[in-house]
């Protein structure tokens, strides 16, 4: 999946990535995440959706 998000300015944005990064709740042990990295990366890819 892709996604983006839009800010209302360069301001904003930073503001709101700097409360982001600071929230301890953000914090991740590499060993401790759901998903392996590797396998998501050279897994591949399907496609959900061709037009």
């Amino acid at each position: 999946m892709f996604s983006w998000i839009a800010y209302q300015s360069r301001e904003d944005r930073d503001r709101v990535v700097g409360a982001v990064m600071s929230d301890s709740r953000m914090g991740m042990d590499p060993q401790a995440t759901p998903f392996d990295g590797k396998r998501m990366f050279w897994g591949g890819f399907k496609v959900l959706l061709a037009m």
